[in-house]
């Protein structure tokens, strides 16, 4: 058994990964604020024995003795990030070093939950790990993309000046139960318009693509991650390589809901990527072949079914 900080724990992928944790025998501690995360995602974790909530920010510092620490908070959707986004640079920036200081102190291996949005608006495609990413660094999604391009800096420099033992992950668009309704994400956002048969908006022409992973998948690769032998840190891309439009995904979204839904179009936003694609080669040699194995129909029913009770429940 280990003892596992999930920093995060209480979010859409942070409860997913708390959940396989402790069925793995591990003993969890999941730190949340609060701000995007929900007792709900975690209550059916509560009456576990070997889990414990605990509500933090990790701007400030944080002390536990642990074996390995999950680092995923941070607000991670272009609504919440831009709510505040002095804030969200705090979060990836002094959290990464709040962290990366408690895995120092009691040698514990740490994770770090970076992004695709490290890459920009790419002029590569697919984008491999070697990429350095086509980044504003002033625009309005910046505080995210510079904030998380920044937290691996720091585990770099962590990993290179005091031999934190780290591993880095860039995950891509990701889907699956727990979502948050009004996290302005594209599949939440058009599952949750299609059963409420109002308009699907789409920004720009619907031609721009996202290639979407279903969340066990990144849970599996997360974990294998953290698993993999100590020369390898990464980072390492954690997504699906299988491309779609915008317009393609409404499309699928409306044929599943059985929705009357139609689509409408609205501006794109400033430094809104037109391509978003993962080159998962690596990820498939270190991490055990890892690849996604769940398609974007099967995984959008499961997701479909979840906003449905979540909508009828709030009625």
């Amino acid at each position: 058994m280990k003892r596992i900080l999930v920093t995060g724990g209480a979010g859409f992928v942070g409860s997913h990964l708390c959940e396989r944790l402790l069925n793995e025998g591990n003993e969890v501690i999941c730190l949340d604020n609060y701000f995007t995360g929900s007792k709900q995602n975690i209550e059916h974790l509560m009456d576990h024995h070997y889990f414990e909530l605990v509500r933090h920010d990790i701007t400030n510092p944080f002390m536990a003795e642990v074996d390995e620490i999950y680092n995923f908070a941070c607000p991670a959707s272009p609504v919440h990030y831009q709510y505040n986004p002095i804030k969200t640079t705090k979060t990836s920036v002094m959290g990464a070093i709040n962290m990366l200081g408690l895995a120092k102190r009691v040698k514990a291996k740490i994770l770090q939950a970076s992004t695709s949005e490290v890459y920009g608006d790419p002029t590569v495609h697919p984008q491999p790990e070697s990429y350095w990413g086509n980044v504003n660094p002033i625009g309005l999604r910046s505080c995210y993309d510079e904030g998380k391009r920044c937290a691996e800096t720091l585990f770099m420099d962590y990993h290179k000046e005091n031999n934190v033992k780290i591993k880095i992950i860039r995950i891509f668009n990701t889907y699956g139960p727990r979502m948050h309704p009004q996290d302005g994400r594209v599949v939440s956002n058009f599952i949750v318009q299609a059963l409420k048969g109002e308009d699907i908006t789409i920004f720009g022409d619907g031609t721009q693509t996202r290639s979407f992973q279903y969340v066990d998948d990144l849970v599996e690769g997360t974990v294998r991650m953290m698993s993999t032998r100590d020369g390898f840190i990464g980072p390492v891309n954690v997504g699906n390589p299988k491309e779609f439009t915008m317009l393609q995904l409404a499309d699928e979204i409306i044929d599943l809901t059985g929705s009357k839904s139609k689509i409408s179009y609205l501006p794109l936003p400033q430094d809104d990527p037109m391509q978003r694609q993962p080159n998962i080669d690596l990820a498939k040699k270190e991490l055990n072949g890892w690849e996604p194995k769940i398609n974007l129909r099967e995984g959008l029913k499961t997701t479909i079914k979840y906003f449905d009770e979540l909508l009828l429940s709030n009625k």
